[in-house]
């Protein structure tokens, strides 16, 4: 079964393509030689490898606001919402510096937007107000070097505004609607894997805090809220199903290995817990994950 991804890539593709063969009757409606069957791309979506988990969904009221539809990318601002139960975070200790120099490659950019993001939370959530004026800075820049600057320029203003006011469930408002926003121009350029990189990006640097934090004050009940095989398989899986010339990078093939391994390493059988050995393992692969999305291709 196709990923998810490359669904959403040949749609992408098909509603853009001038529509110079047409094949129609009056008894039927109106089709597009070669295009993907909607019910055929929706069935494939709800299958195992390529369904969003439910919890990474934006709400339903969030989603009609930005007109997301059931092909989106997880949520950032979702993935955000479990480190809650992991507090405290490691966020000194795993604090990382964006670039001065903007990559060259839109891959590349895709990624470190989503690290962004989900640092933007990390912020919020730690009440580092202070920092937001450079995130919001940050995003700017590479809105604009992803050519969706507009999606970006929307938010920088209430970021900064909100934060001024300690606002912070609009914070959180106004960076998930940043992801939306640049997920849907993004879409509208014809490249919506570099949609789902974003999100891979964030989901990484989350796994990464998470499994920092967890390691270092191990229990039971906090670590299973790491153990998301179906997280680490839909991911791979979106990997797969990238257009070759960013699928068949070494350091693409690299992470979607790894996260084959890690899911399978998350694959508790029923009754089974966690250990702090595992927990190890995780933190490990995490690390090695943020090393290899990090590393440019130019």
């Amino acid at each position: 079964m196709q990923s998810l991804c490359m669904k959403l890539r040949v749609l992408s593709f098909a509603a853009f393509f001038p529509l110079a063969t047409l094949a129609f009757s009056e008894e039927e409606p109106l089709k597009i030689e070669g295009a993907p069957d909607p019910e055929e791309v929706a069935a494939d979506a709800a299958g195992p490898g390529g369904e969003i988990p439910d919890d990474l969904r934006d709400d339903a009221e969030v989603s009609a606001d930005l007109a997301v539809n059931q092909f989106t990318a997880p949520s950032i601002s979702k993935m955000f919402d479990t480190l809650q139960y992991l507090t405290p975070l490691p966020i000194a200790e795993t604090a990382r510096e964006m670039p001065a120099r903007m990559s060259l490659d839109r891959a590349d950019l895709a990624i470190e937007l989503g690290f962004l993001i989900a640092d933007g939370f990390l912020m919020v959530q730690a009440e580092q107000l202070k920092d937001v004026e450079k995130m919001a800075r940050d995003l700017t820049r590479y809105g604009k070097a992803l050519g969706v600057g507009d999606g970006v320029n929307r938010h920088s203003a209430g970021l900064l505004e909100s934060a001024k006011k300690g606002d912070i469930p609009q914070l959180k408002l106004e960076l998930a609607a940043t992801q939306r926003d640049v997920e849907a121009e993004l879409v509208s350029l014809r490249d919506s894997d570099l949609a789902h990189l974003i999100s891979l990006g964030g989901w990484i640097r989350a796994l990464e805090v998470s499994s920092v934090g967890v390691d270092k004050q191990f229990s039971i009940k906090r670590a299973r809220k790491v153990m998301r095989k179906d997280i680490a398989e839909y991911y791979s899986d979106c990997i797969t199903g990238l257009e070759p010339r960013i699928s068949a990078r070494p350091s693409y093939i690299a992470m979607r290995d790894l996260l084959e391994g890690l899911s399978k390493k998350m694959d508790l059988d029923v009754g089974q817990k966690p250990t702090p050995e595992l927990m190890k393992e995780v933190r490990e692969i995490s690390t090695e994950l943020v090393e290899i999305a990090l590393k440019r291709e130019s």
